[in-house]
C-alpha cells in the first residue's frame, strides 16, 4: 500500500509542479512617470507586507516550494556532506584577532554545535579558554543568537561582542572583562558592527567608538537613516553616548539621512580618527581630528574629497600613506598630515602593471601591501627603505588577507586561499625574512577533490574585451552537450568574487559537474575601471558579460544551453534576472538569492537612497533610463518562456526588502508560459543569508543544489516513477 501511494504521489508530483504553481498573486497595477515614461508596476500591492493577502500568498508558496523541493531525489547528498566534511575538520575558526600584547581573540565552533563560542589565549600557544557562548544570551527569550563581530582592546583586557538572531544582522553588544572573568553589566542596542567598519577602541582601552542606529525597525521609513558615529566609555549608562559624527551634530559635514558616518584609529599610538562619509561607495569624503580632541572640542577637517580616489590608508609618522586611483592609476602616495597637498603627493609605489594594489598595512618599519592579477591571484609586497620587495608566498594563493599590529611591530600575518584549498594562516617574521605556519585549526585534506582542476582563463565578451572566468572542473571530464555547467556571477561595487574553499562549489564537480565563476564587470577584479564599466549607464555589461560566458561554454563543447544554471545573489539578482529576461533561451535554470531585482523602486527600500550611489537615481534622466534597463522585473514580457528559476529571500533581510523578491516571483508565474516551475522561498528565520546556524544555511545551499540538478536532468535527482 505504502508502494502504491508514493508511486501516484510521485506521478502526481513531477506532473504538477507548474500547475500547481498557478495560485497567481493579486495584481493591482500602479502607473508612474518619470521625465515622459510611463512604467506599469503591476504588482506594487505585494510591497505592503502587513497586508495579509500578500503575507499569506508569500507563505503558501514557500510552503508549495518546500514540499517540492524537500522531497527532490538525492537532496540529502549535499547536507551529509557538508555534514561529513565539518566532522572531518574538527573544528573550524574565524574572526581572529590578535592584541598588541599577543592575546589571541577567536570564534570556535565543533562540528556538532550550531553556533560558534568566543575563545582567547594568551599567545598562539597558550591554553585555550572559552568566554563567551551566545546560547546563554537571554535564554528566556528562546531565540538562537549568533555571534557577528568581536573586537578587543589594545591590551586584550576586554572584548566586544555583537550578537544577533535569525539573520537581522542588527546587533547587541556586551563587554566581557578578561581581568576579571566576567560580563559586564553593559548592553548596547541598535548596532550592526559586521557592516559599518566595526568598533575603534581609544588608547585607554575603556572608551570606543561605533555606530549607533536610532531607528532599527525595517518597517519604519526612518530605519538605517540618520546614524551616529558615537563614543561610549565602559561602565556610564547604555543610553548615554557621546555624538562624534551625525547629520544633526556636524551640519559642516554635509552628511545626508542616507549616509553612514564611519570613524576608524590606526592605531593604539594614532594622533589622528579619521571620520568618513560612508555607503554604498568606494570612495568616501574623509575628515580627520586630533585623538586627544574627541573628549573636548570634536572639530572636524577636511582631509580629502571623494574625487582623490583613495581606497585605503594608514597613518604613519604624521604622513597619509594611501592608495589612488585617480588619474586612472592604481598607486600608493605620501603625504603629510600637517599641510595635506594631494595634488603634489610623493609616489611611493607606481602603478605595477596587470595588477591591482589591494590594501595596505602599517609596520614599524615601512608598510606591507596585496595585489590581485584579474581578482584570482594575489602578490605580496614588503616597502621598506624606500623599495618595495616581493615576498614568496607559501604556496601560490588566489586571494590573500593581511593582518598586521600597525607601528609597533614589523610582523604580520597572512591568510592565503584558492578555490581547492582551504585557508591557511602564516606569520611573517621580520628577524628570519620568512613566512612560518600558525594555524589555529588543523589543515584539513579533502581527497574527494583531487582530481578537480581549478583553471583562469578570459573569453570575449560583446564589445571584445577580456573577461576572467575561472573553471573547476574534473580532470578526466570530456567536454560535450550533457554537462551541467553552474555559472556564479556577481558585478557591483566594485567587490571581488576571490578564490576560497567553496566546498557547494567543489560538490557539484564531484557530481559530474563544471562550475565557472564569470568575474563580470561591476566587480572590481581588475580595479576601479572594471567596476565603473558595470556601474549605473554602464549596468548592462554585467549581464551582457554572463551571456557572453554562457555562450563560450556552449561553442567550446563544454555544455549546452539545457545545462546551463545561473546562480547570484544580493545586487547579482540584477546580473542574474537580466541575463534570463535578455536571453531566456539560453539558460535552463536561474537561482536568485535576495536579489535586487526591481531596480526602479530601490530607493524606496530603507537602503534605497544610498544603494542610488551604485545603481542611480530615479531624479536623473540617464540614471533613470540605466535603472528601468537593469529592472529584472519591470522586463518580464508576458507569454515568454523563462529557465526553471528559484527565487529566495529571508522575511529579516535589512538590506533587499523581501517584497523586492516577491514581486518578481509573482511577475515571472504570471507571464510564463513554459512548463519550468519557478519557486518562491522566504527563509522565515533569516535575513541575506548569513548570520544563521550552520544547518539552517546547508538546508538552504542543499535547496538550490538539489533544484538546479533536478532542472538540469541530473539522474540521481530525477524523480522517478516507481512500478507498481
Amino acid at each position: 500500500m505504502y508502494i502504491y501511494k508514493l508511486y501516484f504521489f510521485l506521478i502526481f508530483l513531477c506532473a504538477t509542479v507548474k500547475a500547481q504553481n498557478t495560485n497567481l498573486a493579486i495584481s493591482k497595477p500602479v502607473t508612474d512617470e518619470y521625465f515622459g515614461t510611463k512604467i506599469v508596476d503591476e504588482y506594487r500591492n505585494l510591497e505592503n507586507l502587513n497586508d495579509l493577502s500578500t503575507s499569506k500568498w508569500m507563505e503558501d508558496q514557500t510552503k508549495y516550494s518546500l514540499s517540492v523541493l524537500r522531497n527532490i531525489p538525492n537532496r540529502q547528498f549535499y547536507i551529509d556532506k557538508r555534514l561529513e566534511f565539518d566532522k572531518k575538520q574538527s573544528v573550524s575558526i574565524n574572526q581572529l584577532s590578535i592584541t598588541d600584547n599577543d592575546i589571541y581573540f577567536y570564534l570556535k565552533r565543533l562540528p556538532q554545535e550550531k553556533t560558534a563560542k568566543l575563545f582567547y589565549r594568551k599567545s598562539f600557544n597558550g591554553t585555550e579558554t572559552e568566554i563567551f557562548n551566545p546560547e546563554n544570551f537571554k535564554p528566556e527569550n528562546k531565540k538562537k543568537y549568533q555571534i557577528n563581530y568581536i573586537k578587543p582592546s589594545y591590551d586584550g583586557s576586554k572584548v566586544v561582542i555583537a550578537l544577533t538572531e535569525s539573520g537581522k544582522e542588527i546587533s547587541e553588544m556586551v563587554i566581557y572583562d578578561i581581568s576579571h572573568g566576567k560580563l559586564l553589566p553593559d548592553l548596547l542596542t541598535n548596532c550592526w558592527p559586521s557592516d559599518s567598519g566595526g568598533i575603534a577602541w581609544l588608547s585607554d582601552n575603556n572608551s570606543f567608538i561605533y555606530r549607533y542606529y536610532p531607528v532599527i525597525d525595517p518597517k519604519s521609513p526612518l530605519f538605517l537613516k540618520d546614524t551616529e558615529s558615537v563614543l561610549y566609555t565602559i561602565g556610564q549608562s547604555s543610553q548615554v553616548h557621546t555624538i562624534l559624527l551625525s547629520r544633526q551634530n556636524n551640519p559642516e559635514v554635509k552628511i545626508n539621512p542616507e549616509d553612514f558616518p564611519r570613524i576608524s584609529l590606526s592605531s593604539k599610538n594614532s594622533k589622528y580618527i579619521f571620520g568618513q562619509i560612508s555607503g554604498a561607495t568606494t570612495f568616501k569624503d574623509t575628515y580627520y581630528m586630533p585623538v586627544g580632541e574627541v573628549f573636548s572640542q570634536r572639530k572636524w577637517k577636511l582631509l580629502f574629497r571623494k574625487e582623490e580616489k583613495i581606497t585605503d590608508f594608514i597613518e604613519k609618522d604624521d604622513h597619509l600613506i594611501y592608495i589612488s586611483e585617480k588619474n586612472g592609476t592604481n598607486a600608493i602616495y605620501s603625504t603629510s598630515l600637517q599641510n595635506p597637498d594631494f595634488e603634489n603627493s610623493e609616489v611611493l609605489v607606481s602603478n605595477i602593471a596587470d595588477e591591482v594594489i589591494t590594501s595596505l598595512n602599517n609596520l614599524k618599519e615601512g608598510f606591507v601591501f596585496s595585489t590581485s592579477k584579474n581578482g584570482v591571484e594575489a602578490k605580496v609586497y614588503l616597502y621598506k627603505e624606500k623599495n618595495k620587495i616581493l615576498l614568496p608566498l607559501p604556496f601560490l594563493a588566489g586571494n590573500v588577507s593581511i593582518t598586521s599590529k600597525g607601528d609597533i611591530s614589523n610582523d604580520f600575518w597572512i591568510v592565503c586561499s584558492g578555490w581547492k584549498n582551504d585557508s591557511e594562516r602564516f606569520k611573517y617574521d621580520s628577524l628570519q625574512n620568512k613566512f612560518v605556519p600558525e594555524n589555529i585549526a588543523p589543515i584539513i585534506e579533502y581527497p574527494e577533490f583531487k582530481n578537480i582542476i581549478a583553471e583562469e582563463i578570459t573569453i570575449k565578451s560583446h564589445d571584445g574585451l577580456d573577461i576572467p572566468v575561472s573553471l573547476m572542473y574534473n580532470k578526466n571530464i570530456k567536454r560535450n552537450a550533457d554537462n551541467p555547467v553552474l555559472i556564479y556571477a556577481y558585478g557591483a561595487y566594485g567587490t571581488n568574487i576571490s578564490p576560497n574553499l567553496s566546498k557547494t562549489y567543489l560538490l557539484w564537480v564531484q557530481k559530474g559537474g563544471i562550475v565557472a565563476i564569470a568575474h563580470v564587470r561591476g566587480g572590481g577584479e581588475k580595479g576601479e575601471p572594471w567596476h565603473e564599466g558595470g556601474y549605473k549607464m554602464t549596468k548592462s555589461n554585467s549581464w551582457k558579460d554572463l551571456i557572453s560566458c554562457a555562450e563560450y561554454m556552449i561553442s567550446e563543447k563544454y555544455t549546452s544551453k539545457n545545462k546551463i544554471a545561473i546562480w547570484g545573489a544580493s545586487a547579482g539578482g540584477i546580473t542574474i534576472g537580466r541575463a534570463i529576461t535578455a536571453r531566456p533561451d539560453l539558460f535552463k535554470v536561474a537561482i536568485i538569492d535576495a536579489g535586487v531585482v526591481n531596480t526602479t523602486r530601490m530607493e524606496f527600500t530603507p537602503n534605497g537612497l544610498n544603494s542610488a550611489k551604485e545603481f542611480g537615481s530615479l531624479n536623473n534622466e540617464s540614471e533613470f533610463k540605466a535603472l528601468l534597463e537593469m529592472d529584472a522585473y519591470q522586463q518580464i514580457r508576458k507569454g515568454k518562456k523563462y529557465p526553471a528559476t528559484l527565487i529566495t529571500s529571508g522575511i529579516n533581510d535589512p538590506r533587499v526588502s523581501p517584497w523586492m523578491p516577491t514581486k518578481f516571483a509573482a511577475k515571472l508565474l504570471a507571464a510564463d508560459k513554459s512548463k519550468n516551475p519557478i519557486f518562491l522561498k522566504i527563509d522565515y528565520e533569516g535575513g541575506h543569508g548569513g548570520d544563521i546556524p550552520v544547518a539552517q544555511k546547508y538546508d538552504n545551499i542543499a535547496d538550490t543544489f538539489a533544484f538546479a540538478l533536478w532542472q538540469l536532468g541530473h539522474p540521481d535527482y530525477k524523480f522517478k516513477e516507481i512500478k507498481k
